[in-house]
């Protein structure tokens, strides 16, 4: 057993989907969500401001002394993680999109991964198509401005769904069965998503993968706790107001 807290990170709230899966799955946990809102969004930023971003945020939780950590934030896992790895002994979980279930779901259609730019320009993402042998079943596409908008807390409106109406519309969505959100910000907007694409096409996230592989590894190194579930919350390494505690608590909850 090992009741110290267990760091979550993201660009922003989108790691709080993630979270939301993990405290499902590990309730008697401790959690430190540091959302990094003074560089926000990392989907547009060059791969070595990344790097120093999440370089930064592991050292806030190593003197924390997080027992482990979860980069739950695409953009952040495909540019920095096997550094980081190399880097620290702590367990290092990441996030990726799920494209793997997504090929065994999508029968006779094609996969459409939905991602921010960095994500979908890097060699991890593209390595993962080749290694499933889906380069002609998955197609990709960015939606930059959706993290803008779920950092406004902005998620049906008709600018939302006019952006993705516009965004999509360069693709048959009847030719495909299943959206992969590739973006942890990205579930934010299933409500709207599932009234623009087609009815059959079912839209899945990376989330519970990443809450699976973290329970794994606690109870693999007998590092579960045994707490009242607790969430502090970070601003780039600054305690959070309270409205923007109520507010990530609404997605939480």
């Amino acid at each position: 057993m090992n009741n110290k807290p267990i760091g979550i990170f993201d660009s922003g709230i989108g790691g709080l989907t993630v979270l939301k899966k993990v405290i499902e799955i590990l309730p008697e946990e401790k959690y430190i969500y540091y959302a990094d809102i003074d560089n926000v969004p990392y989907g547009i930023k060059s791969k070595e401001e990344v790097k120093k971003y999440v370089k930064k945020a592991i050292e806030f939780f190593i003197s924390k002394q997080v027992k482990a950590i979860v980069i739950a934030c695409n953009t952040a896992t495909s540019v920095a993680i096997n550094d980081i790895r190399k880097e620290y002994t702590i367990p290092i979980i990441g996030i990726e999109p799920a494209l793997k279930p997504a090929i065994e779901k999508r029968e006779n259609k094609k996969v459409l991964v939905m991602a921010t730019p960095i994500t979908i320009k890097e060699k991890k993402l593209q390595n993962l198509v080749k290694k499933l042998n889906a380069t002609e079943v998955v197609d990709l596409i960015d939606m930059p401005k959706l993290v803008e908008f779920a950092e406004n807390m902005e998620f049906d409106s008709e600018r939302v769904k006019k952006y993705i109406l516009e965004r999509s519309n360069i693709y048959d969505l009847n030719n495909y069965s299943v959206l992969v959100l590739g973006c942890t910000h990205f579930p934010l907007f299933k409500k709207v998503l599932s009234q623009i694409f087609p009815s059959e096409v079912q839209i899945i996230d990376g989330s519970s993968g990443v809450a699976n592989r973290l329970k794994d590894i606690l109870e693999k190194t007998n590092m579960l706790g045994n707490n009242k579930l607790e969430i502090t919350y970070y601003h780039s390494g600054i305690l959070a107001d309270q409205e923007s505690i109520k507010k990530y608590n609404r997605i939480i909850n």
